[in-house]
């Protein structure tokens, strides 16, 4: 009987949600018989680890992003930051060369992890962010990202191909250079009929200091009213922890399993406007809305298409109070219209010699 083929899983530690969104991936290629090396850093690995706790793990250089308070300057700040994270890149590609070298990979498959690739193995990258929204230097940021994906065999665009699609023109380009597969919705999520127990989900990721910033927001906003209020942090740490006040019940993380129960249990979603969270809570078809984080141009960009669809409303997180609330009434919630993908051919690439 022929050895596993084992396949390097590896997600970028920016939030949780390119590390979810890596969950239905890995779980995917253990049922088509694959073995899995899951590799990244902080909170990312953190969680995978207690996802996985079977599986071979390692870690990775930190690109270590962090966002400012003032959302304008996040784009300095991150050109500040280049040098650190090509020094992180460089790194965890001679990683990345050991590990094929000594033939304990056989596949690659990076989630938004520059340098996680090898031309001696079939390599993927995973993103929905063909086009690199940047404001005023968005064609030179795109470039620079798409310049980065040719590197690899595949990309895999967790999106559907046609003009009905969540992600819009950030998956979508007029014309490409390199192999892309639009390889359905990536959720680790299932709906699930289940009596309703919380009014409001705060649902919290994403970089420091924004995720606190809003946790503070939302604590100040929530902590007089009358509904019951679950809060999940998304600060994966080595304990689960929760609190109770008043109304308001709190964990810093929670499991896959766990969220998608208080998820399906809660009535409206109150969170950032990242990718894996719509993509999420498109499965489950809920209620929600969007405060996207200060100065991050995709997260606004998907919050105002998730309002143009009609499914959800949102506002900027200066501007956000319980009465914005009520416009939720006015919209549908999301739906769940989108293919998901079974990855029995997406595997393929991985079966050859």
């Amino acid at each position: 009987m022929p050895k596993k083929k084992t396949i390097l899983v590896a997600p970028l530690h920016w939030g949780l949600g390119h590390t979810t969104r890596c969950i239905p991936i890995i779980n995917g290629l253990l049922e088509n018989g694959f073995s899995v090396l899951i590799a990244s850093d902080g909170g990312a690995l953190g969680l995978l680890r207690k996802e996985f706790p079977t599986l071979k793990s390692i870690e990775l250089p930190s690109y270590n992003i962090n966002y400012p308070k003032n959302g304008k300057l996040i784009k300095w700040k991150l050109l500040l930051k280049l040098p650190q994270i090509k020094k992180a890149v460089s790194t965890e590609k001679k990683i990345i060369n050991q590990l094929v070298s000594e033939e304990k990979i056989q596949g690659i498959i990076s989630d938004n992890r520059f340098g996680v690739w090898s031309k001696k193995v079939p390599s993927v990258y995973v993103t929905h962010q063909l086009k690199v929204l940047s404001g005023s230097s968005t064609f030179f940021s795109s470039k620079i990202h798409q310049n980065i994906i040719q590197k690899f065999d595949e990309c895999w665009i967790p999106d559907v191909e046609g003009s009905k699609n969540l992600s819009g023109k950030l998956g979508h380009l007029k014309s490409k250079s390199f192999l892309i597969k639009y390889i359905g919705i990536l959720s680790r999520m299932k709906k699930v009929k289940l009596p309703i127990k919380y009014k409001y989900l705060l649902l919290l990721s994403g970089p420091e200091p924004q995720r606190t910033l809003l946790e503070k927001l939302l604590l100040k906003e929530f902590n007089n009213i009358t509904y019951s209020v679950l809060m999940v942090k998304g600060m994966v740490e080595k304990e689960q922890k929760t609190k109770q006040t008043e109304n308001i019940t709190s964990y810093n993380f929670m499991t896959s399993s766990q969220l998608e129960t208080a998820i399906n249990q809660s009535e409206i979603v109150v969170s950032r406007s990242g990718f894996t969270t719509i993509m999420d809570l498109s499965v489950i078809e809920k209620k929600a809305f969007f405060i996207p984080t200060p100065g991050q141009y995709e997260q606004e960009y998907l919050a105002k298409k998730m309002d143009d669809m009609g499914f959800a409303p949102y506002c900027k997180q200066k501007d956000f109070n319980l009465e914005k609330l009520k416009e939720i009434e006015n919209y549908s919630g999301l739906k769940n219209d989108f293919k998901t993908n079974k990855f029995i051919k997406l595997f393929d690439l991985f079966e050859g010699e």
